[in-house]
């Protein structure tokens, strides 16, 4: 008898669906009541602001999921498409006069081509050696925009024409945060997903079947670029100023790795909940632990691989010692699990649950 996660209870699916739809409600909604500076209230749009930090890393991490979850292929250098799309988004402005959404368009097709191109040679290396390949992209990328002053201003940094809205970007960001989530839902469901599912358990098997690995993955590392690229492109007009040492930082990679692993590798509902726990636990940690937040997000990526390596997600699962969060919620006192050796035998079906 197979085990699953509790999460693939049809009522526990359906009260997650109704929670999740009652806090896009919710959220949409609270634009209305934003009070401005010196009045008392609780949305103000520094609020709003922090919100859409949220919904763009919800945004990034489940853009690094499809690569690092679905395929297997863990992406070091993943914040250089988001970049990418900033640098995009800026040069069409300033330099060709576009204006934003055309500009950010074209950010996101400059990413999906760089992804292509990128893709094709280091999609071909697997396990540390693509992490690193990508990791030195990452680091490659952030000093050719350094160097390439005519075009990108180089380190004196690029300025952008002002627009603070804060209500619109916390509805664009949300809406394309809602957008990615249900497109990933989608993809996990069809013949696609199911391919990078079957890349991730047994490449070398997928290949002698005929499928052409190789296309599946450049194919997911290019819609993987273009929703970083597209935050990219949005963080920069919201911004306003992008220079390289702004743009293409380490942290952010980080960030959205730790924020997927936090929720459940390999999942739907993984980067959501990662990112939404995650975000607020680093604006927690910045304001009480300023000089030491690096420390304490360091001891967490530890304690997640050791203790919680399948996430949220996958810790709520009813596999009697699956992980050991697992082992300690199911844990019988003096209890032997009530199942026989035939269960035990088909216990370990796949790994990372769909959620």
């Amino acid at each position: 008898m197979s085990r699953h996660l509790i999460l693939d209870n049809p009522a526990v699916r359906r009260a997650g669906l109704l929670l999740t739809g009652m806090a896009v409600v919710v959220l949409a909604i609270m634009p209305i009541f934003v009070v401005e500076r010196g009045q008392e209230g609780f949305v103000t749009n520094s609020l709003l602001f922090s919100f859409t930090q949220m919904f763009m890393m919800i945004a990034m991490a489940s853009s690094w999921n499809l690569t690092g979850g679905f395929t297997g292929y863990v992406d070091f250098g993943h914040a250089v498409w988001f970049g990418i799309g900033a640098y995009g988004t800026g040069v069409f402005m300033t330099k060709v006069g576009l204006s934003f959404p055309v500009a950010t368009a074209g950010g996101v097709v400059v990413a999906v081509l760089a992804a292509l191109l990128i893709g094709s040679a280091t999609l071909r290396l697997r396990g540390p050696y693509f992490s690193i390949a990508m990791l030195a992209t990452f680091v490659a990328m952030r000093e050719i925009i350094r160097i390439a002053k005519p075009l990108t201003d180089g380190g004196e940094g690029m300025t952008l024409p002002p627009y603070l809205n804060r209500p619109l970007f916390f509805y664009v960001t949300l809406i394309l945060a809602v957008l990615v989530v249900t497109m990933t839902w989608w993809l996990r469901r069809t013949q696609f997903g199911s391919t990078l599912i079957a890349i991730r358990e047994d490449e070398v098997g997928a290949d002698m079947r005929g499928i052409d690995t190789t296309l599946h993955k450049i194919t997911v590392f290019a819609i993987s670029a273009a929703i970083t690229g597209l935050v990219g492109g949005l963080w920069a007009y919201q911004n306003t100023f992008i220079d390289p040492d702004i743009v293409f930082v380490e942290r952010r990679t980080l960030d959205i790795i730790i924020a997927t692993i936090l929720g459940g590798l390999g999942t739907v509902a993984g980067p959501v909940i990662g990112s939404v726990a995650f975000y607020w636990l680093r604006d927690l940690m910045w304001s009480h632990f300023l000089h030491y937040h690096l420390i304490v997000t360091g001891v967490l990526l530890i304690t997640l691989v050791m203790w919680v390596p399948e996430g949220i997600v996958g810790s709520l699962s009813d596999r009697s010692g699956a992980t050991p969060l697992g082992r300690l919620l199911h844990r019988d006192r003096g209890a032997r699990p009530t199942t026989s050796p035939a269960d035990d035998s088909d216990s370990d079906d796949t790994r990372g649950g769909e959620s």
